[in-house]
């Protein structure tokens, strides 16, 4: 049996909830996140945005469909909310992207419509399938059908939520403007200086240091403002 329910001292340490309290909180429901990866949407709702104090106001707040994420309503309060999805307020005209601040928990940045409007996402890995289409696998469980192979592993683009075009392409390459999604540098913006296999060198505010290259997420123009 799939237990609903995490003790809140064992709750992923991204997870910006206070220690003590009621013992147990609301656990994500499982999918493309690791369980550090992500939070659940009703934490996000009562902890982040503080919309709410009881399961019982959470429930009302989905059950209007006042909230979206990455463009579609949800109504599960343990929905899996992870880093870059967009979650909106339609009826408050609020969006909001969510990021790891640089002690590496979750933050919610607030954004403009128009950018509410399209998804930052990862290319972790791509398919060959039937009829020589390409499938993009991208980062926390999304894929998308192409025509046309042009982009690498590694590479970010920007999808749009209406229609799921490719609006922009960000190539992982030198000079590229990064976000780190993990490591010691987690929730720090830098440039993509150097990289050698699985590690890559990094300038973050004029100094130079070596991470992982799995914690890179290219974000070339796209405004990140972080904690």
């Amino acid at each position: 049996m799939v237990k609903r329910h995490l003790s809140r001292l064992n709750a992923p340490k991204s997870w910006p909830i206070k220690r003590k309290g009621i013992k147990f909180i609301r656990k994500p429901s499982p999918g493309a996140h690791t369980l550090r990866q992500c939070i659940s949407l009703s934490l996000v709702i009562q902890n982040m945005l503080k919309y709410a104090k009881t399961s019982k106001e959470i429930k009302k707040i989905l059950h209007e469909r006042k909230i979206l994420v990455n463009g579609k309503v949800k109504r599960d309060s343990a929905f899996a909310v992870g880093i870059m999805d967009v979650l909106s307020i339609p009826t408050l005209k609020e969006n909001y992207r969510v990021l790891y601040n640089t002690k590496g928990k979750f933050v919610l940045m607030k954004i403009e419509e128009k950018d509410a409007n399209e998804i930052l996402m990862k290319i972790i890995n791509k398919t060959l399938i039937k009829k020589g289409k390409i499938q993009y696998n991208y980062s926390y469980g999304h894929n998308h059908l192409i025509e046309k192979d042009d982009y690498k592993t590694g590479d970010s683009i920007l999808l749009s939520l209406k229609d799921k075009k490719i609006t922009k392409h960000f190539e992982l390459k030198k000079g590229a403007q990064i976000y780190l999604t993990g490591g010691k540098f987690i929730g720090n913006t830098a440039i993509l200086e150097e990289i050698k296999e699985d590690k890559v060198t990094i300038k973050i505010k004029d100094e130079i240091f070596e991470t992982a290259k799995r914690y890179l997420f290219v974000i070339g123009d796209v405004k990140i403002e972080n904690e």
